[in-house]
């Protein structure tokens, strides 16, 4: 009798653990957030540990010709999808390296919304978040070649300012367009932005992610060769691609040309008070940190985990011979050196990325310097 009761003891305990599942298994952070509405109330958000910021993609996010987000999405293994209807476009998420991507579509309004909308929503944890902007750009052919990466420290909004039309410039007058609040392009009192027409990002974070990365070998081939080849005169634009440190200029219009290279570069040092240098041209960046800077007041960002990463796409201004406006209408059939920085964004951001999750225990703590 003592052996049946133990037999009938045992099964029971049996029964009790098949129904149970594995002790040992750890619950599904996924499922945890499925019940909560987007923009709603969560009690279990999803532990965030780095968001790829990314502006556009071509096509589908996978399996065809790669716009930004691409490359994050197929070797990142980013493969859950999780819906984001308050934004541009949805979020993928990988649940071992709690790794976030996102695409926020074009433009300074897109991405600013689109990232407040991230910050904004419950089911994400996102206090110890890393935020690598990783996207294409034009680049000054003073500083650097097509195919290059540049991480910024100064962005400087270029929409913001008084215009009048190029036909009607005083003759003194260097550009029609002007600070908003100054006496014209020529007034030299200092500007102080109080508007949001120039942010810092953290200078100590931005310096570490350029010394991590700054001996990486970029992509190269025929293509980007023969690109810069024709820039003569401009001995890093003829460089094989390489990382560096320089200043973005973001504003809606795509503006081109070596007289607006040479205005990005003086609205560079007006609005840093001479301290920054224009490298890179784009459009989403102000507004991008402009949210994450509201985010941080209310403890849902932090503005100090953030990196700025723009890859050459293109030149700024055209090779000596060319006009502005030919040069131009031809970039914008399709960027000459698109594909090599793409590679490129993925690399250099990519080995910040690993570096980061490798030491997550020290990096949640406090940001690397």
């Amino acid at each position: 009798m003592r052996h049946v009761r133990r037999a009938l003891a045992f099964c029971l305990l049996l029964a009790g653990a098949l129904l149970a599942g594995p002790a040992s298994a750890a619950p599904d952070p996924l499922a945890a957030i499925a019940s909560c509405v987007p923009g709603g109330a969560c009690t279990h958000p999803l532990e965030v540990r780095a968001v790829v910021v990314t502006m556009f993609e071509i096509g589908a996010d996978s399996g065809d010709a790669p716009g930004e987000f691409q490359l994050w999405k197929e070797r990142r293994h980013l493969d859950a999808r999780i819906p984001f209807p308050q934004a541009y476009h949805d979020l993928w998420y990988n649940p071992e390296t709690k790794v976030l991507g996102m695409v926020t579509g074009m433009g300074s309004i897109k991405s600013a919304t689109s990232v407040l909308a991230l910050g904004l929503d419950q089911r994400f944890d996102l206090t110890h978040a890393y935020w690598i902007v990783a996207g294409i750009g034009g680049v000054d052919p003073a500083d650097a070649s097509v195919g290059s990466a540049v991480w910024a420290h100064y962005l400087v909004d270029g929409d913001m300012a008084h215009e009048i039309d190029p036909r009607e410039i005083p003759r003194d007058w260097k550009y029609g367009y002007f600070a908003v609040h100054s006496k014209g392009p020529n007034d030299p009192a200092p500007a102080e932005a109080v508007n949001g027409e120039m942010m810092e990002l953290s200078p100590s974070l931005q310096d570490w992610a350029f010394r991590l990365t700054r001996d990486i070998t970029l992509p190269d081939g025929p293509g980007l060769a023969a690109t810069r080849a024709a820039y003569v005169g401009y001995p890093n634009a003829l460089r094989p691609p390489f990382v560096l440190e320089g200043d973005n200029v973001a504003a809606m219009t795509y503006w081109h040309g070596t007289l607006m290279t040479a205005w990005a570069n003086d609205w560079v040092k007006y609005w840093t008070h001479g301290k920054g240098e224009f490298v890179t041209s784009a459009m989403e960046d102000t507004g991008t940190f402009q949210s994450l800077i509201y985010l941080t007041r209310i403890h849902r960002a932090d503005k100090a985990r953030v990196m700025m990463l723009r890859t050459a796409s293109n030149y700024t201004m055209p090779p000596t011979g060319v006009t502005a406006a030919e040069y131009l209408l031809r970039e914008n059939q399709g960027y000459s050196a698109m594909h090599g920085a793409l590679e490129s964004a993925y690399l250099v951001g990519g080995k910040v990325l690993d570096t980061l999750l490798a030491d997550w225990p020290k990096y949640e703590k406090a940001p690397p310097k």
